[in-house]
């Protein structure tokens, strides 16, 4: 009976091999040593199924009266006799002691272990390596398959990471017990199921009690469900390794997945923002791309912790550093940018702290520009710091009334209000304390009295210059908030005056600004019978920089008949879209001078992009024009290029025509990641070094055209800082 049922589910299972391989032909035809390995795999299969159930057979015949009472009439009634083969008469039965010759030998009769715990009795502790102390490494006795023969730890198991299965294990290198061996392998689970989603729901529905126990029912699609904490990649097919080409994908895949994850760390807490997340990962990965992690794991003072609180870091920038050092991928979030460069300081990731900080800088305006220098100081970036002062100066009164401003810290606060380049108004500097000081009061949850404001302030409230203010600005606003006191007040007003100045405790000198730049496009301008007219159309030219700047305004020539008033529309263009405009009025006197206008406040002008700056006037219709224009001129450390605006109505273009100057706020310095010969004099466009590769540079207020350099020709006497250095 045993015998017939042998040969029903050989030849049972050796027909759907037989049908799959025809279904198959098309993967297999033209294929000869493939079919040959299925041919052999039908036959292998059933000689020892055949030959294991003959053992069985023999065995039961020792208690042929038992067996036929209580199981005969069941196989009786469930196989019926034609399913009866006889024993071949030359094959003789093996004794029960050759039963365990048979089963090492076929492997087809090996009962599977109880739980995975059993599975591991047999192999070495310190994680299968060659040695204990090897952490790791391959054994002999290792199953190069593990993936397929190991499956994957659900998330309410209790053993959390390799290792776990047994806590006495450790190595000497740092890893506990985890890597490739079987000891040091995740709780897993086996299930049986169609879907991914059906794994999950056979996995929250398993008990997870008796050390990571299999959980197998009958079926022939097994898939393996890979459940991470917050991480869906799909890791259930037993062949996930084939479908990754690149050790950069494998990597990837492992991600923030609990598939053979030797370590946990618990993420989050200690500023509420994001709740704790665990968050599982390798070792040796993380070893590998920061040497913050190679001391933690495998230094000298290494401990061996399943698990790691890491409370000062969000989340989700713990996830951005973890996705590079995986994926080698960055995917910087705006709201999350300076957590994830916390992050990488603390853990020595430079590349992508430098990522984080060529993001912020692309990001930096105005309004974060006093926040951004905050966090410049407090991670040691000194080119953000620079950039964020560029902002701060140029822009100063959009910078401290900005929202985030209130939110800096106090050493930051005073070096602002210490500067000595700021572009600002005294008054705005002291309603902008006063909105500090009202915020630090909130943060306190104390009252915001004149008292406890002057309190917070301290020495900062110093550092504003109160006496450089109008005698209305001080009468109409310091005067009336109480911060002073009455003797300062009366000081102050004394000040203002009365010839006998008392001294006071304030800077009484004003602060020195930025030296405003000015780039000269033509090298002459010109006055002939057939002069330039106006009648209301527009002048336009477009320009692009290499270097960040801040445009102030334009200088326009005037009336070339005498004396006369313009009204005046000045614009300052990106893709159409109005940047800064300003309606103003100018008297010219009738010379050949350039007059400048001005926009209300400075516009940040980024590198590589052309704008267009534009320009309306009404009045004298006839005026001075230029010529001889330059579509290249190198200003200082920044070169301007020009070129022909569709724009303009009134035919100012690069060679002649109006707008002869831009008027600019330009880089303080020149750093080495935006020059390539860290020299304050920038190289010409046209190239050329002196002999033995030393550098040519140029004076300030060089002009370049067309590959050509020569010195700007100020012919309009307007005495104006070529330079761009203070000097005229």
């Amino acid at each position: 009976m045993i015998e017939a049922f042998a040969n029903h589910l050989s030849s049972h299972l050796g027909r759907h091999l037989f049908y799959w391989a025809i279904e198959s032909s098309s993967a297999t035809s033209g294929n000869y040593g493939l079919n040959l390995r299925l041919s052999e795999l039908i036959n292998k299969f059933h000689g020892p199924l055949e030959r294991g159930v003959q053992v069985l057979d023999h065995l039961l015949t020792l208690e042929e009266d038992d067996f036929a009472g209580h199981w005969g009439s069941a196989y009786a009634h469930n196989y019926e006799p034609e399913y009866a083969a006889p024993v071949p008469e030359n094959e003789e039965l093996p004794p029960p002691e050759h039963m365990e010759t048979l089963n090492n030998g076929n492997g087809l009769l090996h009962s599977p272990p109880h739980n995975h715990q059993q599975q591991q009795q047999q192999q070495p502790r310190g994680g299968g390596g060659a040695s204990p102390a090897g952490g790791g490494g391959a054994s002999a006795g290792a199953d190069h398959n593990i993936q397929i023969t190991q499956p994957i730890s659900a998330p309410s198991s209790p053993l959390a990471s390799p290792g776990a299965l047994n806590s006495s294990s450790s190595s000497s290198g740092g890893g506990g017990g985890s890597g490739g061996g079987l000891s040091g392998s995740p709780t897993a689970f086996c299930l049986p199921s169609s879907s991914a989603a059906a794994a999950v729901a056979a996995i929250s529905a398993t008990p997870t009690s008796g050390s990571g126990s299999y959980v197998c029912s009958a079926g022939t699609n097994w898939h393996f469900a890979a459940v991470a904490v917050s991480n869906a990649i799909d890791t259930a097919d037993p062949n996930w390794q084939a479908s990754k080409a690149t050790v950069l994908e494998r990597n990837a895949a492992m991600f923030n997945n609990e598939l053979m994850s030797d370590v946990k760390f618990i993420v989050g807490g200690e500023f509420d923002i994001d709740p704790i997340q665990t968050i599982p990962a390798h070792k040796y990965i993380l070893a590998t791309g920061s040497s913050v992690f190679y001391a933690m794991f495998y230094g000298g003072l290494a401990e061996n912790k399943q698990e790691i609180k890491v409370p000062d870091v969000e989340p989700t920038a713990f996830l951005t550093l973890l996705r590079y050092l995986y994926c080698d991928e960055i995917k910087l979030e705006p709201e999350h940018i300076l957590a994830t460069l916390y992050a990488a300081k603390k853990y020595i990731v430079p590349h992508l702290a430098r990522a984080c900080v060529n993001y912020l800088e692309v990001k930096l305006t105005a309004k974060n520009a006093c926040l951004l220098l905050s966090q410049s100081r407090l991670f040691e970036e000194p080119e953000l710091m620079q950039r964020c002062w560029e902002v701060i100066d140029a822009q100063a009164e959009m910078a401290v009334k900005s929202e985030d401003f209130v939110d800096i810290d106090l050493k930051t606060f005073e070096s602002i209000l210490s500067r000595e380049t700021l572009n600002c108004k005294e008054i705005h500097l002291f309603e902008a304390a006063l909105n500090w000081a009202l915020n630090a009061c909130e943060k306190m949850s104390i009252d915001d009295t004149p008292q406890n404001k002057r309190r917070l302030l301290g020495q900062a409230l110093h550092l504003i210059r109160i006496p450089t203010m109008s005698l209305e600005e001080f009468a109409n606003g310091v005067a009336q908030t109480g911060i002073l006191s009455s003797q300062e007040t009366i000081d102050m007003f004394l000040h203002f005056t009365a010839k006998m100045k008392p001294s006071l405790g304030f800077p009484t000198r004003s602060r020195a600004g930025l030296k405003t730049q000015v780039c000269h496009r033509f090298q002459s301008c010109a006055y002939r019978s057939n002069q330039w007219r106006y009648r209301g159309r527009c002048d336009s030219i477009q320009f692009s920089v290499d270097r960040r700047i801040f445009i102030v305004g334009f200088g326009l020539y005037g009336s070339s008949t005498g004396a006369a008033n313009y009204n005046v529309k000045i614009e300052l263009k990106r893709l159409g879209r109005t940047l800064a405009e300003n309606d103003t009025k100018f008297f010219s006197d009738g010379s050949s001078n350039t007059f400048h206008v001005f926009f209300e406040n400075p516009i940040q002008i980024e590198p590589e992009c052309y704008y267009t700056a534009s320009v309306i006037l009404d009045g004298n219709e006839l005026s001075f024009f230029g010529q001889e224009g330059m579509s290249e001129v190198l200003m200082g450390n920044v070169t301007f290029q020009f070129q022909c605006s569709s724009e303009s109505t009134n035919g100012t273009g690069v060679q002649g025509g109006q707008i002869p100057e831009l008027i600019f706020y330009g880089p303080t310095t020149v750093t080495a990641m935006s020059s390539p010969t860290n020299s304050v004099c920038a190289t010409p466009i046209g190239g050329g070094t002196a002999a033995g590769g030393a550098s040519l540079t140029t004076a300030p207020g060089t002009v370049v055209s067309n590959g050509s350099s020569g010195s700007a020709n100020n012919s309009n006497g307007s005495g104006e800082d070529l330079a761009g250095d203070g000097s005229t």
